[in-house]
């Protein structure tokens, strides 16, 4: 496979009141075309702050990032964002959903952003919705919604544009265990049809769907496992 997603001696630095602190130190990472990457940790250990930098939402102190051949740090404002709203997806704990759009109308926002007619971002977002089993929610707000609906939603959301890349960020984190399992499911088959997934998690079961495991400890890279076959 080719290599879509390559860091090398990354940095990240945020000025916290009168000092500098350092998230992450040199992390090396390359990620493959069609890969399911989970990325774990404990609290503090940078994952989420990689996670935004792989979806070009923060650039890296130092270091190169290269997404599909093309350096990341070299690109402007302009080209970022068509990065993150045409290549990548994102999916967060949170949903981020707007709470007095419809499903439909959340799910087509990106489209919206991309400058799509109405009805070809209606369309688009109905398709996914009916697919991901809420066919039978279209009109509804993300407040009339379970949190396993809103985050069917979320995800897409973050499929519309039909991004290779999908990030997620703790996407069962705020879901009961059944729930968190459809999601899971919901993952998984998107992998299967190709698309590279990295998810941010705290949760083993997320870990046994994964083809890898990269384990981040104080900024850096403790273990990266791979899957048996």
């Amino acid at each position: 496979m080719a290599t879509q997603l390559r860091l090398e001696g990354v940095t990240k630095r945020f000025t916290m009141g009168e000092r500098e602190v350092e998230i992450l130190h040199g992390v090396d990472l390359e990620i493959e075309a069609g890969e399911f990457v989970a990325v774990m940790g404990p609290s503090g250990s940078g994952k989420t702050t990689l996670l935004e930098i792989l979806g070009a939402i923060s650039q890296a102190s130092s270091g190169s990032y290269e997404f599909e051949g093309q350096q990341v740090q070299s690109l402007d404002d302009d080209q970022l964002a068509d990065l993150r709203a045409r290549r990548i997806g994102f999916v967060f704990q949170t949903f981020n959903l707007m709470p007095r759009m419809s499903c439909v109308r959340n799910a087509a926002l990106p489209l919206l952003y991309a400058g799509a007619r109405r009805a070809e971002r209606e369309s688009a977002a109905r398709s996914l919705l009916v697919r991901l089993g809420l066919g039978h929610r279209l009109a509804h707000r993300p407040g009339q919604l379970s949190g396993g609906e809103r985050q069917r939603v979320a995800i897409a959301r973050a499929l519309v544009n039909q991004p290779g890349l999908l990030l997620a960020d703790e996407p069962t984190g705020n879901l009961d265990h059944a729930t968190g399992h459809e999601i899971l499911d919901v993952f998984s088959e998107l992998h299967r049809e190709g698309r590279t997934v990295v998810v941010v998690t705290h949760s083993a079961e997320v870990a046994e769907r994964a083809q890898r495991v990269v384990r981040l400890r104080d900024g850096q890279i403790e273990r990266d496992e791979r899957a048996v076959a």
